[in-house]
């Protein structure tokens, strides 16, 4: 299969990229910056369509990863560069299947776990979860969090791509052995003496 990865440079793209060469298929890592790896890496500027975009012509799948990191502080810069860099990766991506000739079958989307309420009477699903937002005393963090993953999947869902079958993954945070990811930073907490 030719998998493509709209920034997959990242810890989970990473880990994507190097499971699905290791498997013996054609992965193309869509990057804003240069790398070295056994698969094609190819530049974009996550916004707009460019020369990348004929990648998606006869590719199997297109997982689209791309999004400015949240570990940072919440202020009005990164807020907005969160926001922003994931809602025109988005949009740069379903322009650029729904001009492909041959457009991928399928078009895995990522998304957040964040866009539900926090809850403890039930768990929230596809089917029954409740989107958050709008319960009382939310912290304007959470607030925010739940507002990019609400307009992060309504840019996926608003592209014309009839012949790709769409998938919105709702994940939460990942835990890797990658150096840089989540688990760094709780054995930082761990080696401070304030985690168990």
């Amino acid at each position: 299969m030719k998998i493509v990865i709209p920034g997959g440079s990242g810890q989970i793209g990473a880990m994507l990229a190097r499971k699905f060469f290791a498997d013996g298929h054609e992965v193309v890592v869509l990057s804003r910056k240069e790398g070295h790896s056994p698969w094609r890496i190819v530049e974009w500027d996550g916004e707009t369509l460019g020369d990348w975009g004929s990648e998606f012509d006869g590719a199997d799948v297109v997982i689209n990863l791309a999004g400015r990191s949240v570990n940072c502080r919440y202020g009005a810069r990164n807020r907005r560069e969160i926001k922003d860099s994931r809602l025109k990766a988005t949009r740069a991506v379903g322009q650029a299947i729904a001009e492909s000739s041959l457009p991928p079958r399928v078009w895995l989307q990522a998304s957040t776990a964040t866009i539900y309420s926090h809850r403890y009477d039930s768990a929230n699903d596809e089917t029954t979860g409740i989107l958050g937002g709008d319960e009382p005393n939310v912290p304007d963090t959470w607030r925010f969090s739940i507002d990019v993953a609400k307009s992060w999947e309504q840019a996926a869902l608003e592209a014309r791509t009839p012949n790709t079958r769409q998938v919105l993954l709702r994940s939460a945070i990942t835990m890797s052995p990658d150096r840089g990811g989540a688990f760094d930073e709780l054995l930082k907490l761990v080696r401070w003496g304030i985690g168990a």
